[in-house]
């Protein structure tokens, strides 16, 4: 029977290879080193998307559908045209079976290890939406995230430099008003116990801010 790919080596062997990527982002550096990642990180990444579906599934009371981003970069409209990414990153997408779905995300990169939950950019229904309820809910909303901060996370900073239209400028939300998505992040804590142990910990100290995307969409 094959081995289980070993999911608490995988932070260590990523930053390793990915260092050494960033220090030469080229074909031939890739054709050499692959290895690495098609016998050691791509199963070990797959380990852990398969070890941890299942609970986000319970946590957040919905199916999930894994991905691991592929390593090449998509250069067609970037100035950067350096060809392989350089970090592992990987996501859980609650399907809601409505409209947008709210993800749940890990990614390692050479100098930092994070996980997080969210939404990058709102669609214009779900974003009209959101706002609406800033405005109507805005406690409870403002209640779940400043929970969600008090346990580590940062949320990512609002994306507008005014509050839209037809609301105040000095409207009590207008810090959640000028965002264009919610997204909440926070380092992987580091320690004794299993990788999906301590990844499972840190999305349940996320859920405040999981728990109001769901409710939105």
């Amino acid at each position: 029977m094959p081995k289980t790919p070993d999911t608490d080596t995988l932070i260590p062997t990523a930053r390793t290879f990915y260092a050494a990527l960033a220090a030469d982002n080229t074909k031939a550096w890739w054709d050499a080193n692959r290895g690495t990642y098609d016998k050691t990180l791509k199963p070990g990444a797959q380990a852990l998307l398969d070890d941890l579906t299942g609970p986000l599934g319970d946590l957040a009371g919905m199916p999930l559908k894994a991905k691991l981003f592929r390593p090449h970069r998509d250069v067609r409209f970037s100035k950067d045209k350096t060809p392989y990414n350089t970090h592992l990153h990987m996501m859980w997408e609650v399907q809601t079976g409505d409209r947008q779905n709210p993800v749940f995300f890990f990614g390692i990169d050479v100098d930092r290890t994070f996980v997080g939950v969210g939404v990058m950019g709102f669609e214009k229904d779900v974003l009209e939406d959101w706002r609406k309820l800033l405005d109507l809910d805005g406690p409870r909303m403002a209640g779940a995230m400043a929970q969600t901060e008090a346990a580590g996370f940062s949320l990512w900073e609002p994306e507008l430099k005014r509050v839209p239209t037809p609301y105040p400028q000095d409207h009590p939300q207008a810090r959640f008003l000028r965002m264009k998505g919610l997204v909440a992040s926070r380092e992987v804590a580091e320690g004794a116990a299993p990788l999906p142990d301590r990844l499972m910990q840190t999305y349940r100290d996320g859920m405040p801010v999981m728990s109001l995307l769901l409710s939105l969409v």
